[in-house]
């Protein structure tokens, strides 16, 4: 990989921004003082990656409701109903999510390694740090593929006119808000979900922001906070979290979907797309795509793969393992229990003992990419890392 060495950003200037999680619990930076340099034509086929993948995922998806393949996928069953609901209705936009891929870089293939479509992180990162990356080392700010804050934009206004063009949203814009909601206790979760109320005020639309826990649910009324109604509702908490966690809520919020009270960002439909289970799908509609890679629900026979669970997050519980199933790395977490997914091995980018993921954010289309660097399984430890064109 071609690396540029770059004067990182200090802590006074990341917390001035908003960014208080800037050092790991090892007290190294979590944004690294580099950017991977890319070409035009290789930031074009992530883009088409992306589009075409998503395309894909949708006819998948589509496959699996059909055929009621819920189970399959590990989708909690108090949830299906819900995500029926929002499959059937246009108006259930999906907002953003995030591709993470293998290769892309020196002449090495793209291959999918999973969708983040519920809750993705490194939305503050990929849209405002690696943009001050380059600002703070006078760099060319514009030699970024990253249009993710004018996508977001872009897509809330899609909220609305629920196509392509935006240009209509003020005619149709009817004072409809949006609650934006995280969990209280996480400096990140507050951040992102702030980021994207701007986006969301930037289009157009009336919002607020509270903790979930100040959140009120009525299944015939809607969502309120301080005794306003609000049409839609941004939640950065996972839906599996809430199916488990918050059976009650689970049920008032299907309820409120079904009586068209509120919608809810990002849709239940958007698990389908975040279950590792719908790679094995991928792989038997779409079989040795390109973008692909080999998956199934029982161990690949003779090849080095990854087992991972369908709904863990941040790299928990992942093995890797050579092909003769023997295990050569793991990481622990809380998902052991769960359904799991074999995925044949693809090697990342590597400099040295680094392996770089690619990440690349889809509002609508594909919209920018970053980058995250640490061992073969990347992690909740892994470090963010910007990029350039060169």
């Amino acid at each position: 990989m071609n690396l540029k060495t770059i004067k990182p950003l200090d802590n006074d200037y990341l917390q001035s921004i908003g960014f208080s999680w800037h050092t790991d619990p090892d007290n190294t930076p979590y944004i690294a003082d580099e950017l991977v340099e890319v070409s035009s034509d290789e930031c074009e086929a992530y883009y088409d990656a992306a589009n075409e993948l998503y395309d894909m995922f949708v006819a998948a998806a589509q496959y699996v409701i059909d055929n009621d393949l819920f189970y399959e996928l590990g989708i909690p069953f108090n949830l299906i109903d819900t995500i029926k609901q929002s499959w059937e209705n246009e108006v259930h936009w999906h907002l953003y999510g995030r591709f993470d891929f293998a290769g892309g870089t020196g002449g090495k293939p793209i291959k999918l390694i999973e969708f983040n479509a519920d809750t993705p992180t490194s939305v503050f990162e990929t849209a405002i740090i690696q943009w001050a990356m380059l600002k703070f080392n006078g760099l060319d700010e514009g030699k970024q593929f990253n249009d993710l804050y004018d996508g977001l934009v872009e897509n809330f206004k899609r909220l609305v006119t629920l196509e392509e063009d935006t240009s209509s949203f003020d005619e149709h814009y009817e004072g409809w808000k949006i609650l934006f909601s995280c969990i209280s206790g996480s400096d990140e979760d507050e951040s992102t979900t702030r980021l994207l109320q701007s986006a969301a005020n930037d289009a157009g639309f009336e919002t607020n922001f509270c903790y979930v826990n100040d959140v009120s649910f009525d299944d015939e009324n809607g969502i309120f906070y301080d005794g306003q109604n609000y049409e839609y509702w941004f939640k950065l908490i996972p839906w599996e979290s809430i199916a488990i966690e918050e059976g009650e809520l689970a049920l008032i919020l299907k309820n409120i979907i079904n009586n068209q009270k509120a919608i809810v960002l990002n849709p239940a439909y958007t698990l389908l797309f975040q279950s590792k289970g719908i790679m094995k799908i991928l792989w038997d509609l779409y079989p040795n795509h390109p973008l692909l890679l080999e998956s199934s629900y029982e161990p690949l026979s003779g090849k080095k793969q990854v087992k991972k669970p369908f709904l863990a997050r941040e790299g928990a519980n992942v093995t890797l393992l050579d092909n003769g199933e023997n295990i050569i790395k793991e990481n622990g977490g809380s998902y052991g229990n769960g359904k799991f997914l074999y995925q044949k091995f693809a090697e990342f980018d590597k400099s040295g003992d680094e392996s770089y993921q690619a990440g690349v954010f889809f509002a609508f289309e594909g919209c920018a990419l970053g980058f995250r660097k640490g061992g073969d399984i990347i992690d909740n430890y892994s470090k963010f890392v910007g990029h350039i064109i060169k």
